[in-house]
């Protein structure tokens, strides 16, 4: 065990690395933080009596600073002595770990380590992800983690090679090539969210290198055909004619799916002679040449990485270990693609399942629009509702859970189901129904923290003209009032829900007018991240405004306008609108 020690620690050495930052691992770790969601990431390296960390993102100083530990801290360690990925969920009661001075000094919790190599084999070290929370880590997080480790295992090789090893300077310079394309590669395709970005982010890579005329990726669908992924860069009639077709045809992409090795076209009479289907569309296009490598997967090839020319162009043994490398990269951001994909498909159904149909409530003209986030999960806790009382009484509610997640979502779906039950179980004032809204979630140990707004429309007594509305405002953006050309606010704010038992809640009363309207929103409507308060103000006082002069104008058109004007199509944060207009006419009849 001495001996290993000692050979690891020299090895270890040789990488020239040591208790100091190195751009390029830092680089690993940032990849790392950002593709994982951690807090913290490391690259270490295991001596004889420390580790230490070349990369290195989120350690709390002094460790941030010092790039190094006592080995009584160290989780790598185990890593290194059993040369197998060590996945921790919590570390404070998994046995392996359980005493390490790292849970409490830098308090890591969930770990998950992967490997890190010399040319040998040996492992010096690993590429940690970590959490301050217990974690339970997902088959793609783990996989993403050993690709990025077999990256960094190939710069810790190079970084062997140079040091150790002048006199093979010329496949030296090669190994640098290739690890700096695999590592733009790790980063460039890491960014990436569809097939589209692959496409564009391989193109951008092999430009100045490789430079061809195309790049083509293509996939197997669950009938085992292929499919065209990346038609937008062809013309539509070719794109048309490979959209999707059988894996048994004699093309780049087919071929290299069925044999699972490369195919290397490197002039017209390999196309002619290897992959006759596509020769039409070579001599079409002008292509004289091509190549097309598989993408692995888990149980075999699910598609391929296609490059064509127009020369004839013959890969060398380096160029095809680069394509090959990189077909590893691009399986992994299709399949991460496709995930994400599925991931905002679910969440939009699961978003539209949570919100509420509007009743058909006569004399009363309702409509609602809910616009999820630009970027994210497409799903939050953004929600209106309304509910018909009884005929001319109607409940109006905006709301919005903390938080922009699935978590978000089903905190509102919980939060909007309970206040529908109080509404048709309780005849209250606003403020009551929110103070108990408040108290259930408390008891029954659901606490969620949002804001909301509570409305309760009704005729006004004695058969007076227009309409009686009752409110209680829980930290939510203040509703507008428009009639007669002019707009005003609904004042009157209490805290939030969740704030804290005993909370003191207020309802307000105002008197609608025959033909008015009445605007509930949520935040993303108006707020912007980098506006200033007076920006705000001035976002405020537009949208008084356009709602002045909205009088006829149907509520569906009036909320398509006020969410283009003010939110638009790439907005921070979801957008919730709720709009009721009374009925013209004596009596609001």
């Amino acid at each position: 065990m001495q001996n290993q020690d000692r050979d690891r620690t020299v090895a270890a050495r040789r990488t020239g690395l040591t208790a100091s930052p190195d751009p390029a691992f830092d680089r690993f770790a940032s990849m790392v933080r950002n593709v994982l969601k951690v807090p913290v990431a490391l690259v270490s390296l295991v001596e004889a009596d420390r580790q230490v960390f070349p990369g290195a993102l989120g350690l709390a100083d002094p460790w941030q600073q010092q790039r190094q530990t006592p080995l009584s801290h160290s989780f790598c360690r185990h890593v290194v002595d059993s040369a197998q990925p060590l996945v921790i969920e919590d570390a404070r009661t998994d046995p392996r770990v359980t005493g390490n001075l790292a849970i409490t000094d830098l308090n890591v919790v969930g770990y998950a380590g992967m490997p890190l190599t010399d040319e040998t084999g040996r492992v010096l070290g690993s590429l940690c992800a970590i959490d301050t929370v217990p974690r339970q880590w997902t088959a793609a997080e783990l996989a993403l983690l050993a690709d990025l480790a077999a990256a960094c295992s190939d710069s810790l090789q190079l970084r062997i090679t140079t040091t150790s090893a002048r006199q093979h300077q010329d496949r030296a310079d090669a190994q640098a090539a290739r690890s700096r394309l695999l590592l733009r590669a790790s980063t460039a395709l890491a960014a990436t969210s569809t097939a589209d970005d692959v496409v564009d982010a391989v193109r951008q890579l092999v430009t100045g290198t490789l430079d061809p005329a195309y790049v083509g990726v293509s996939v197997l669908d669950r009938s085992g055909r292929v499919n065209l992924r990346s038609g937008l860069q062809l013309p539509s009639r070719v794109a048309e004619r490979w959209n999707r077709y059988t894996r048994g045809a004699a093309t780049p992409s087919a071929l290299a799916t069925r044999t699972g090795v490369p195919v290397l076209l490197p002039d017209m009479a390999a196309v002619h002679a290897l992959t006759p289907d596509a020769a039409e569309t070579f001599l079409e296009m002008g292509w004289q040449s091509g190549a097309s490598v598989p993408l692995p997967g888990p149980d075999g090839p699910v598609g391929a990485l296609t490059f064509v020319w127009k020369q004839q162009y013959r890969l060398d043994d380096a160029e095809q270990t680069v394509l090959a490398a990189l077909a590893g990269y691009v399986a992994q951001a299709l399949q991460r693609a496709d995930y994400l994909f599925s991931r905002e498909n679910a969440a939009a159904v699961l978003q539209k399942a949570m919100l509420s149909d509007l009743p058909d409530a006569p004399p009363f003209e309702l409509a609602a629009r809910y616009e999820p986030a630009a970027r994210g999960d497409h799903v939050g806790g953004d929600w209106y509702d309304a509910v018909q009382l009884e005929p001319r009484h109607l409940a109006l509610v905006i709301g919005d859970v903390t938080g922009h997640d699935m978590r978000a979502a089903a905190q509102m779906g919980r939060l909007r189901s309970k206040l529908r039950l109080l509404l048709v179980d309780r005849n209250e004032s606003p403020s009551g129904l929110l103070r108990r809204l408040d108290t259930a979630t408390r008891v029954l140990g659901d606490p969620i923290t949002a804001t909301a707004t509570l409305a309760l429309l009704s005729p006004e007594p004695g058969g007076a003209d227009g309409y009686r509305l009752h409110w209680s405002n829980a930290g939510h953006p203040s509703p507008v009032v428009a009639s007669g050309g002019a707009a005003s606010t609904l004042t009157g704010h209490d805290p939030l829900l969740g704030a804290g038992p005993r909370i003191s809640r207020h309802s307000h009363t105002r008197h609608l007018p025959p033909g008015a309207t009445l605007l509930f929103y949520t935040d993303g409507l108006l707020e912007v991240r980098s506006h200033t308060l007076e920006e705000f103000d001035a976002r405020q006082r537009d949208l008084h405004d356009r709602l002045a002069g909205a009088d006829g104008v149907p509520l569906d058109d009036l909320l398509e306008r006020l969410y283009e004007e003010f939110a638009g199509d790439d907005h921070e944060d979801d957008v919730a609108l709720l709009a009721v207009r009374l009925p013209p006419g004596p009596g609001g009849a």
